[in-house]
């Protein structure tokens, strides 16, 4: 039997290429997330919270701009990169290992986002609306939740594929994404995440397959009703332009969910 080119590895306990390969997109989100508080929040923002924070990457860029952060995530090497950064920045965060959901914190929060699918890693209902409700718990009211996912195609029979490249001092990742058809009756779907990483003129190949949820519209729709202290109150998608809003629908795959603590 050939042997596979690739080592078995979870992204998530490599942080540094994960972090690499989504850098680019930082700074625009942190503009987003600013906008869509100023066009949609009820009250100022000060205390902003991350879950699943992973590398500390938005955190970090937030606490640049003077917000109070808040990050936990369940993988003990994303927390430590994420404490690293931090300390070597020298900007103050409250970072701490938690689930999304399950989670206690002390007081309220102005705003609360999770932006890269990361919320499809709960694999039932009752996870995804129990995540909802403890993000409800900790938002103050008028303070908004920033959820962004894709969406996915039921009925397509290929593959789909995502593909990200980046570098940071003279280390150049490749990313390929492959998500196989969602399994309708099930709400899963395969994903394959391949790393291609060229550092000190070596080159690494690693993989990691796993399991996300599925949603269509309808079915985000019917979960948002379970937690009414959140109310939707737009959706745009993940080119992050303000000119994008739309409609909930199947139309566009990726998601930026917009939803609001009730008073």
């Amino acid at each position: 039997m050939a042997q596979s080119r690739f080592q078995s590895l979870d992204w998530y306990d490599t942080p540094l290429y994960y972090d690499i390969v989504f850098e680019e997109d930082t700074e625009k989100e942190v503009d987003f997330l600013e906008a869509m508080a100023e066009l949609y929040g009820r009250r100022p923002t000060q205390r902003v919270l991350e879950p699943a924070c992973g590398s500390g990457r938005v955190l970090a860029a937030m606490a640049r701009r003077g917000y109070q952060m808040t990050g936990f995530d369940a993988n003990p090497h994303m927390l430590s990169f994420a404490e690293n950064r931090m300390a070597k920045l020298k900007l103050p965060a409250e970072l701490l290992a938690g689930r999304l959901e399950k989670f206690q914190l002390e007081g309220s929060f102005d705003l609360a986002f999770c932006l890269v699918s990361t919320f499809k890693y709960l694999l039932t209902e009752k996870e995804a609306r129990s995540h909802l409700q403890c993000v409800a718990k900790h938002l103050a009211p008028g303070a908004l939740y920033v959820l962004g996912f894709h969406l996915s195609e039921y009925g397509i029979i290929r593959s789909s594929r995502e593909r990200w490249v980046g570098e940071r001092n003279g280390v150049h990742v490749v990313s390929n994404l492959q998500i196989w058809p969602a399994r309708r009756k099930e709400r899963l779907e395969k994903v394959r995440s391949r790393l291609r990483i060229e550092e000190k003129g070596e080159v690494r190949q690693q993989e990691h397959y796993w399991e996300f949820r599925t949603y269509n519209a309808a079915q985000v729709r019917r979960l948002l009703r379970t937690v009414p202290a959140l109310e939707h109150v737009a959706t745009y998608d993940f080119t992050y332009e303000l000119e994008s809003e739309r409609a909930l629908d199947d139309q566009q795959l990726d998601v930026v969910l917009i939803l609001r603590k009730r008073s």
